[in-house]
């Protein structure tokens, strides 16, 4: 009985002791109250810190914040989309804030939505009476620069030591002149600390220029050949040119194309990057000119004979220089003819290339028919067999050998320039108002047409 008193005592004792520790561990457990008030005054906290920055923004005033459990629920009126967007970015960016709903309106009234713009001008406006000491500053070296530039562009004296043509002048003078605008540009949006404009007006001209080089390409090909052309000087004005398949005598030469004035008395106009793009036969450059012409005589007759005749002829044509002095050749051998050919030399400034050529035409013609030299054509025999035609070979064709009619060689022509086309050359440049970039050229006269 004892032992069980015994136990029994200590059981309760020890039950007693496992209850007084279990009370002690949960002692702290009485004190939740003070760790929700914690919580409380974070939720109050972080809205507190959330409305200090929206004042500091400014704009944010109509708009209302609840804040529970780290949650930050924004409601009210929003000025506008970007209003919003900032609220709730702001509202994110705060420390302890684990979600932001949107719960915002934005107003529909037009004064509203015209708010935000009008306080950006209105702040466009405070800044510019700051900065407008600097803007003069900026303005008046801008007008500075324009001046200077002007004054480099009104005296082109120093352009004289430029060894270009005057187009090409003109292009430095313009490139000089911009140039100098364009720093002028630059050091006013440098004062106004607008180095960010100046990177985009500068990608913006590299894009415009781009752009306008691929628009205008050919007016810039021109122009560069316009610019190549005065400065090689490959003709002069009044000079018999052919290019391209066209030919005429150079009456201008403008920014963009050569005009010439046909032989036909038309005016014709051809870009210059043709021009300079084309095989170009200039043939007043070299006032000696030859020119050529064939004949075909009987082949009955000596041709050493007939090549003394020919030479005779030439020799005694006034309009016909002696040096280089004049050819005859057998050119060909044909089946009903030889093929003689007669090259001669002419001076342009002294004598008209067509009419030289057709007078020596002509004298070879009556010297031939004076001595009996006959200038056939082919003829071919038909012959009928069964009902089929069949064709021999080409024989050399009779002439009656003409009465002479009495014209000497030696008869006068007239063999003088003719000047037509340089008078309408003339009064082309009294009344046309297109700047003209060659010069005049000289007064020697030119040939009249190529060969």
């Amino acid at each position: 009985m004892i032992w069980n008193r015994v136990l029994a005592f200590a059981v309760f004792a020890s039950a007693l002791w496992l209850c007084q520790s279990f009370g002690q561990d949960a002692a702290p457990a009485e004190k939740a109250d003070p760790i929700e008030v914690v919580a409380k005054n974070s939720d109050e906290l972080i809205e507190e810190r959330i409305r200090e920055i929206f004042d500091a923004v400014g704009g944010f005033e109509s708009i209302g914040i609840t804040v529970k459990s780290g949650v930050v629920t924004l409601s009210g009126e929003a000025a506008g989309p970007k209003v919003r967007e900032d609220a709730v970015s702001l509202a994110n960016r705060t420390d302890g804030v684990v979600l932001t709903l949107d719960r915002m309106t934005e107003p529909v009234e037009i004064k509203s939505q015209f708010a935000p713009a009008f306080e950006k001008l209105r702040e466009m406006g405070r800044t510019f009476v700051v900065k407008l000491p600097l803007i003069g500053a900026a303005l008046a070296i801008l007008l500075l620069t324009i001046y200077l530039a002007r004054l480099v562009g009104n005296r082109r004296g120093w352009l004289e030591r430029v060894p270009f043509s005057a187009l090409g002048k003109q292009l430095v003078l313009r490139v000089v002149r911009l140039t100098i605008v364009v720093v002028g540009v630059l050091i006013a949006l440098e004062l106004l600390d607008a180095t960010a404009i100046v990177g985009a007006v500068l990608g913006a001209a590299g894009l415009a220029g781009l752009a306008l080089g691929f628009a205008f390409k050919n007016i810039v090909e021109n122009y560069l050949a316009g610019v190549l052309l005065s400065t090689r000087n490959p003709f002069e004005i009044g000079d018999s040119i052919l290019v391209d398949g066209k030919e005429g005598k150079v009456a201008r030469l403008t920014s963009r194309d050569t005009v010439l004035v046909t032989f036909d008395g038309n005016h014709l106009r051809i870009p210059n990057g043709v021009v300079m793009n084309s095989t170009l036969i200039n043939y007043s450059r070299n006032p000696k000119r030859r020119f050529d012409f064939e004949v075909g005589v009987s082949t009955e007759f000596d041709l050493s004979e007939v090549k003394r005749i020919g030479l005779e002829v030439l020799g005694k044509h006034p309009g016909l220089l002696r040096d280089p002095e004049p050819l005859v050749l057998v050119d060909q051998l044909g089946d009903s003819a030889v093929v003689i050919k007669f090259f001669a030399w002419l001076d342009q400034r002294e004598v008209s290339f067509l009419k030289v050529k057709s007078e020596a035409i002509r004298r070879i013609k009556e010297a031939f028919d004076e001595h009996g030299i006959e200038m056939p054509e082919p003829i071919y025999r038909v012959h009928l067999r069964d009902g089929q035609a069949s064709v021999t070979a080409p024989e050399a064709a009779t002439k009656l050998k003409p009465e002479w009619s009495g014209t000497t060689p030696d008869e006068e022509e007239d063999l003088s320039v003719d000047r037509s086309i340089d008078d309408q050359i003339e009064d082309e440049q009294k009344s046309a108002k297109e700047e003209n970039l060659l010069s005049a050229g000289a007064d020697e006269p030119d040939s009249d047409q190529s060969e």
